[in-house]
């Protein structure tokens, strides 16, 4: 056996062992159902895990994943919508009070915007590159107003642009932009810098990433 995978095995009897054992009644109380107050939008990027990052529980964040942690707009078609279909069972099933947009730095995906090659057919046919296309605005955005600055900077403010781009995608669901305007839900930009562990959040009065007090 893969010694990655007798990792995982090891960690799963600790998690058990002392975990889930000394937690018991949470997850008794888990088993009935779950009830979380806040919806996360993350990066698949195994160095981010929002549940660590804001010190959670089980049971207290409704997380979903995806490449740059995009949202994508509101399409009434028969596509498969993963992202949207999860945000409309956390919003209209689950009631959640808050949905945070949660980008960080050093992000792969933002970062192969500004890795731009001649295209082969196999690279026009990715999954990644056509996913990547909805942070576009953001890149665009960038090249624009910050072209002279250096490249880390750039990423920098295009991942923060992302996810402004992504908070305008949200507010296009009919439901969702209708439970914000009742004041039964609030979204929020988040931007974590991996070097230095800061959370910075979008202040729309100041249309700028400020740190969370």
């Amino acid at each position: 056996m893969a010694k990655e995978i007798k990792s995982l095995i090891e960690g799963y009897k600790k998690f058990k062992q002392h975990y889930f054992e000394q937690s018991n009644p949470l997850f008794n109380q888990l088993a009935q159902g779950q009830k979380p107050d806040t919806l996360v939008i993350g990066c698949c990027d195994s160095r981010v895990d929002p549940a660590i990052v804001t010190n959670c529980q089980p049971g207290e964040l409704f997380v979903v994943r995806n490449v740059a942690n995009l949202v994508p707009p509101y399409e009434e078609d028969n596509s498969y919508h993963g992202t949207s279909a999860a945000l409309e069972f956390a919003v209209r099933t689950l009631g959640v009070k808050h949905i945070i947009v949660f980008g960080h730095a050093q992000c792969g995906g933002i970062m192969s915007l500004f890795q731009k090659t001649e295209q082969s057919s196999v690279a026009k046919k990715s999954f990644v590159s056509k996913w990547m296309e909805l942070a576009q605005p953001a890149y665009d955005a960038v090249n624009k107003q910050a072209h002279g600055l250096p490249l880390e900077e750039q990423i920098m403010l295009c991942c923060q642009n992302s996810i402004v781009n992504s908070l305008r995608n949200l507010r296009t669901f009919p439901w969702i932009r209708d439970a914000e305007n009742k004041g039964d839900l609030q979204l929020h930009g988040w931007y974590f810098d991996l070097l230095t562990g800061i959370i910075k959040s979008f202040d729309a009065n100041k249309n700028a990433f400020v740190e969370l007090e």
